[in-house]
């Protein structure tokens, strides 16, 4: 049974990989097997992302590329072919958000200028579409493959102050399930679109949001979202690992369009 995990020889790309999650991702499956394509905006922090790869290794490159741009993208899928000759995984990991989106103290929503929901928007689902496109036609060729988009619990309930955020999510979530039966219905049944959708951890954009700068401890956000989340703490980004090794494995073979929480029981509690 365990040789339905086996992901050994296969190749990733994942975007947004040289962040805290998707680099962990990233190293992971390099130790796993899997050749990894690392992309990322900051070509110096992928290549460094794909170094630590290779060192333990592993089998890996680090490629600059901005998702929002089409051309950067197909320049970044043609390294990659010219390196390993085809692609089994795509991970749209690229995402974020933007304090001039917040709503919160310091700024109404109905002063949030529309330029910053727009590159909320943009990044989170146009960037993850935009690298279906690029990417995704190269499965659709070898009529196989596998992709796994980045949701959140936003996308399940939208969070307070976080709307384009939470907008964008919600959006990732529907485009899972309609790339995975627009693949099937009209290029192979051996390709499986599902997403992830992680609960809290701690990360760059959102570290001081959830722990005090002064004391070390949680703010009043922080508390909230531990005493919402029935496990009582934040997430490991190697806790993301098992959920994409499983998706990415024949063990996930008929698992398609879904939304996986990996969040701590937080989208099962009502807060009573």
């Amino acid at each position: 049974m365990s040789i339905k995990f086996d992901l050994s020889g296969k190749v990733a790309v994942i975007t947004g990989g040289a962040g805290i999650l998707c680099g962990e991702m990233s190293r992971q499956l390099g130790s796993l097997g899997v050749k990894v394509a690392v992309l990322d905006l900051d070509g110096d922090k992928a290549k460094k992302v794909a170094d630590d790869i290779v060192a333990a290794g592993g089998d890996a490159i680090g490629v600059k590329v901005d998702v929002l741009s089409k051309e950067s993208l197909e320049a970044a899928r043609d390294t990659i072919l010219k390196k390993y000759g085809r692609l089994d995984i795509l991970i749209n990991g690229a995402g974020g958000n933007k304090k001039e989106a917040t709503a919160d103290e310091n700024m109404s929503f109905f002063d949030i200028p529309v330029d910053a929901l727009r590159w909320v928007f943009d990044l989170n689902f146009i960037g993850t579409v935009l690298t279906t496109q690029v990417f995704g036609k190269v499965m659709a060729e070898q009529k196989e493959g596998n992709i796994i988009n980045m949701s959140s619990m936003a996308s399940y309930r939208p969070l307070t102050k976080v709307i384009g955020y939470s907008a964008a999510k919600a959006a990732i979530n529907n485009f899972t399930q309609w790339m995975a039966i627009y693949l099937n219905q009209n290029y192979s049944k051996d390709i499986r679109v599902n997403a992830i959708a992680p609960g809290f951890l701690l990360t760059q954009q959102n570290y001081y949001l959830l722990v005090d700068k002064e004391t070390g401890g949680d703010t009043k956000r922080g508390n909230d979202i531990k005493n919402h989340t029935p496990m009582g703490r934040y997430g490991e980004p190697e806790e993301l690992v098992g959920a994409i090794i499983w998706l990415c494995s024949d063990a996930a073979s008929f698992v398609n369009g879904a939304v996986i929480p990996i969040d701590g029981g937080f989208a099962a509690f009502s807060g009573v």
